[in-house]
């Protein structure tokens, strides 16, 4: 493994065949698009999670499954994902995964509690392929600004969770189709966002057919794997603030809620607040790749990234009534913020397009792996001890875990 100073030459992004199709203002549509999907259908699920359990006669423990198995199998299936883009092309393999997660959504919704958990499962492989697909996809067509636009989609993913959160109820009412109905809209947005990506799919089969025609290798350099990245130091570490980071999101996605309520706050106040920190969330995605982008090391924004999250995770600990909009607010900027900083270390960190999904396939893999341990860890705890304070004191330890990974994510280095 050989690892260098970051600032070497940029890589130069895909020459585009001059045709309409290869406006750049569509490729962004189609990434936005993209993006939106990537998050909307697992958040739309958690306002419905009680009805959904009703519906099946779930236990608890089955009821968190809904959430934690798509995590768990977007670590499952990012692995896959570089050797895909490799072998089909990463706008068709984008073009996939974007109607498989829409069928996924489908099959969430059948009345079979066996459809149930498997769309979960193709829902979590999908969003797992896209999640790995896009930073290559930013490190080829934008190499001056991967970090910008690495803001760009992780905001516009935390723009569509937040809505599907706050529009499930009233579409469920609006569609009078029960939670299903509901659920099964997200389909549609997933078949526009198919739609919005067509273009790109034909450009590049465009440009294999000119670079054929022309005896040409390739467009663009694209790179070459990375040699040796699971026994990489840098590797590790940036895998690592991913998993953690997302797992502490994971945690309070699924239980900020609840440790509000169970001390007191009345349950609508709870929800509020938890939207509000995850409105917070989009300003810290957007912002902190944007700093991070203007860095050469980004060492000192990982540390505060983690200080913020152990500021929120203790203002639950000691004062989650009083201080709770006052935690929110700190999470979601900590929150956000992680997110986007981790998405930004695998464009930062990698010379190439390739490089940058094989890096996102490996970050992925670990980081969701960690996170879904998370969500079911923490209730275990709860229900063992009737307490929240060990969970969140846990969180806290894994958070300084966290922080001495990102020191060494953020070094001046490129795998």
């Amino acid at each position: 493994m050989t690892i260098t100073r970051a600032h070497q030459p940029v890589v130069a992004p895909a020459v585009r065949t001059r045709t309409k199709l290869a406006h750049p203002a569509l490729l962004l549509f189609g990434i936005v698009l993209v993006a939106l999907n990537m998050r909307a259908c697992l958040a739309a699920i958690s306002p419905m999670v009680g009805e959904v359990q009703r519906t099946f006669g779930l236990s608890s423990t089955a009821s968190g499954l809904i959430t934690t198995v798509p995590v768990l199998f977007q670590g499952l299936g990012a692995p896959l994902t570089p050797r895909l883009t490799r072998r089909f092309g990463t706008e068709r393999v984008v073009l996939g995964a974007v109607l498989v997660l829409g069928a996924g959504v489908l099959l969430r919704v059948l009345p079979s509690m066996a459809a149930l958990y498997a769309g979960c499962m193709v829902i979590g492989v999908a969003i797992a392929v896209l999640n790995v697909s896009m930073p290559g996809l930013v490190k080829r067509e934008f190499p001056d600004k991967a970090a910008t636009m690495t803001g760009v989609y992780s905001t516009t993913m935390l723009v569509g969770a937040t809505l599907a959160a706050g529009i499930s109820v009233p579409l469920e009412k609006t569609l009078g189709g029960g939670w299903q109905a509901s659920l099964g809209a997200w389909s549609l947005l997933a078949l526009i966002a198919a739609v919005a990506w067509l273009p790109q799919v034909l450009l590049a089969r465009q440009q294999k057919r000119a670079r054929q025609e022309k005896a040409v290798v390739a467009a663009a350099p694209v790179g070459r794997p990375i040699e040796g990245i699971w026994r990489s130091p840098l590797a590790w570490q940036i895998s690592l603030f991913m998993g953690i980071s997302s797992l502490l999101v994971y945690t309070l996605v699924a239980w900020m809620p609840t440790i509000l309520a169970d001390h007191g706050m009345d349950r609508g106040e709870a929800g509020l607040v938890f939207a509000f920190s995850n409105l917070v969330q989009v300003a810290g995605a957007f912002l902190v790749p944007l700093a991070a982008g203007r860095m050469t090391r980004q060492r000192g924004l990982a540390v505060t990234m983690v200080a913020l999250n152990i500021v929120g995770i203790t203002g639950l600990l000691v004062a989650p009534v009083s201080g709770a909009w006052v935690s929110a607010a700190v999470l979601g900027v900590a929150q956000g913020g992680s997110l986007g900083l981790a998405l930004a270390f695998i464009v930062l960190r990698t010379g190439s397009a390739a490089g940058a999904a094989q890096l996102g396939g490996m970050t992925q893999a670990v980081g969701y792996l960690v996170a879904a341990a998370g969500p079911v860890g923490a209730g275990a705890l709860h229900q063992a001890t009737g307490s929240w304070n060990l969970p969140l004191i846990l969180m806290l330890a894994f958070a300084g875990v966290a922080a001495v990974a990102g020191w060494g994510a953020g070094r001046n280095r490129t795998l």
